[in-house]
């Protein structure tokens, strides 16, 4: 066989192996956007309903997949109607908080064991990672009485001192930390920088993509946070938007009144939805940088 009866079969090849790679990418295709109405379809029957009118809603004998008089009316109930305000901000200030507060460990740890030289550093890092082999409940219940004893039941110290650190968040950071190269630390201590300084500008800068991670993962760990809160708090004045939700479905106007209940979701939702969707691109590089070694 000759050169060009080679390159004609070759591309004979090509083109035939070429259509069942075409017919795959759009089966891929057709999947993923059956599978993202999947996953969507939820989050636009939640704001439907937010949308429909008390008595439009109660008059469907079959639910509709749409409505022609919206209403905002069930957003301004949802906020009359329950304190949903208050569970809002109570709810912005258990986030902001506890997570600053975390990031405040989480970088100071992750540090130490990432640069640092001491005696016993592995032993004591492999004794902080058993603590992740400790199931949630046992935590939960020894947080509760060291809680109560100290009589912080109902109170915002309560509710955040149990969430302030994390062994993960902190192995996540420490593995991205330890690929900095370790010239950049040699040469910052010839210089005269001390640990502290080298942290917040040399390291803090480089592992930005994992620290904003860890911040986002957090926030909407705090956010929507149920069991805790659930636990330490029964005054309404500490109850956060999850058992805010929890406490108008269990109401008399949670069960009757649907849409204000949805719109109640929804407002709850969205600042959520909207960090996910500002920060995802920065989320998925913190992610796979610190999955990564070397």
């Amino acid at each position: 066989m000759n050169n060009t009866e080679q390159s004609k079969t070759a591309n004979k090849g090509t083109a035939v192996s070429g259509v069942p790679a075409k017919l795959r990418k759009a089966l891929t295709y057709v999947f993923l956007s059956l599978w993202a109405l999947v996953v969507l379809f939820p989050f636009y029957w939640m704001v439907l309903t937010s949308v429909k009118s008390y008595g439009a809603y109660n008059s469907e004998y079959l639910p509709k997949l749409y409505t022609l008089s919206p209403t905002f009316q069930n957003y301004a109930d949802a906020f009359t109607a329950v304190p949903l305000a208050n569970y809002f901000l109570n709810t912005v200030l258990f986030t902001v908080i506890t997570t600053a507060l975390m990031l405040a460990a989480t970088v100071l740890a992750a540090y130490a064991f990432a640069r640092l030289e001491f005696r016993g550093k592995n032993l004591v890092f492999v004794l902080f990672l058993s603590l992740m082999m400790i199931p949630n409940e046992l935590v939960i219940i020894t947080n509760y009485v060291t809680i109560t004893s100290l009589n912080l039941r109902n109170t915002f110290t309560g509710l955040i001192l149990p969430s302030v650190t994390s062994v993960f968040y902190i192995y996540l950071l420490k593995e991205n930390f330890e690929q900095v190269p370790d010239q950049l630390y040699y040469a910052a201590k010839v210089d005269g920088t001390s640990d502290l300084k080298y942290l917040f500008r040399v390291m803090v800068p480089l592992c930005k993509p994992t620290i904003v991670t860890i911040t986002i993962l957090k926030a909407i760990e705090c956010w929507n946070s149920f069991v805790w809160p659930r636990l330490i708090t029964d005054d309404q004045n500490y109850f956060l938007v999850s058992n805010g939700i929890q406490s108008i479905r269990e109401s008399g106007f949670g069960r009757e009144n649907i849409p204000a209940m949805m719109a109640a979701v929804v407002v709850i939702s969205l600042p959520l939805i909207l960090l996910f969707l500002f920060f995802r691109k920065m989320i998925m590089a913190g992610v796979s940088r610190g999955g990564l070694k070397g």
